[in-house]
């Protein structure tokens, strides 16, 4: 098990240096922009100041009483999901529009998740979101309950395509992505494209640097590893040592060690995000997907990329991810671009991991629902 939880962040980004700790001016939220009067999503309860925090879902504090608003149970996400065909693909994804319908003072947004993930790993960020915004969230292909076809050859420009023929198809309004790892790059490869007007702001999640490490050999640490991981290439090719190591890799324990080692706040990984995780994993298709996705090209790299991009950034970093963390070439690239260009600002957040909407929520949605006001109105 530990083999396994290893070679899976080896895979995955880069090893868990110390991290340094870079606060950016702190936006607090204003609660009068949130209603009182919600869905049957919300909780209106009151709990303790830690308790709240704990949680990681505090909106508002005042007099050390909280209010809540509750994630979308994970059944709930499942019955209210939509199917979209993509090129003969079916994708699974999510419009939650809250208490006041399509009357949003934001524009809406389109959370894009990363890597093993899938709709429901945004169930603590959507109710909060749409009480603004009319709030998309989609499986890309290869995870959650999209399809995943047996020998398709994964890349970012395929998930950047699905993005933006999802915005044309689907959405049809301009929209801000949301994304996380590279779910984060499929984002920003789609907003790249000269051509494309459907594109509001963008928002980075502790973004990748690429579909695996191969992207990253400027860093020492890849380099030395660099041998291996052509090594890991090679063996995972071999179908039976994949089929063997992916099963290690997707039983409940090996997964909640994995998610352990990646979050700040360790009592957001709960059962539910265990399960969110696995039970995708379990689907026909999963093993070639995940085979193909780790050994595959790395795709566009960032720092090509984000010059082109013109529309309003926000880069939200936890300080504490061990996979792309804010001292390897990834992170030193995003956190130098606020300086440079003055559409793009950088919020680091502290004591978090590499998914930050689900570790802490509550410091996301601080940073990220006072940004999406603030959007010019067109």
């Amino acid at each position: 098990m530990g083999v396994a939880v290893k070679l899976t962040a080896i895979l995955h980004h880069q090893l868990p240096p110390q991290l340094p700790n870079i606060l950016s001016h702190h936006h607090k939220l204003n609660p009068l922009s949130i209603p009182r009067k919600l869905t049957g999503n919300l909780s209106c309860r009151c709990a303790s100041t830690a308790a709240a925090a704990a949680s990681g879902e505090v909106i508002k504090e005042e007099d050390d009483q909280v209010l809540l608003i509750e994630p979308l149970a994970v059944d709930e996400i499942k019955g209210i999901c939509s199917k979209w065909v993509w090129r003969g693909y079916t994708i699974n994804y999510l419009k939650y529009e809250g208490l006041n319908g399509g009357d949003k003072a934001s524009p809406p947004v389109l959370l894009v998740h990363g890597f093993g993930a899938s709709v429901a790993h945004w169930r603590r960020n959507i109710p909060t979101l749409a009480q603004t915004s009319t709030v998309y969230a989609i499986d890309l292909l290869g995870f959650g309950a999209s399809d995943k076809p047996v020998g398709f050859e994964y890349t970012m420009e395929a998930w950047a395509q699905l993005i933006l023929d999802f915005l044309n198809e689907v959405v049809q309004s301009p929209t801000v992505l949301v994304g996380n790892s590279v779910g984060s790059l499929a984002c920003v490869i789609a907003a790249a494209d000269a051509q494309n007007s459907l594109v509001r702001g963008l928002v980075l999640l502790n973004c990748a640097g690429g579909m695996n490490n191969k992207a990253i050999v400027d860093d020492w640490r890849i380099k030395l590893l660099f041998p291996l991981l052509l090594l890991i290439d090679f063996l995972l090719k071999q179908k039976a040592i994949a089929s063997f190591f992916f099963e290690r890799v997707r039983q409940r324990e090996s997964l909640r060690n994995i998610l352990l080692s990646v979050y700040g706040n360790k009592e957001s990984v709960d059962d539910d995000l265990v399960e969110i995780i696995r039970e995708p994993a379990l689907a026909e298709g999963a093993l070639d997907a995940f085979v193909s996705i780790v050994t595959g090209p790395p795709g566009p790299n960032p720092v090509q990329l984000m010059p082109q991009i013109k529309i309003p950034v926000l880069i939200l970093w936890g300080d504490e991810d061990p996979f792309t963390p804010i001292d390897g070439p990834v992170g030193k690239y995003f956190s130098s671009l606020p300086s440079q260009v003055p559409n793009i600002s950088l919020s680091m957040l502290q004591g978090v991991g590499h998914c930050p909407h689900d570790d802490r929520p509550n410091l996301v949605h601080d940073k990220l629902v006072p940004w999406l006001s603030a959007l010019p109105s067109s």
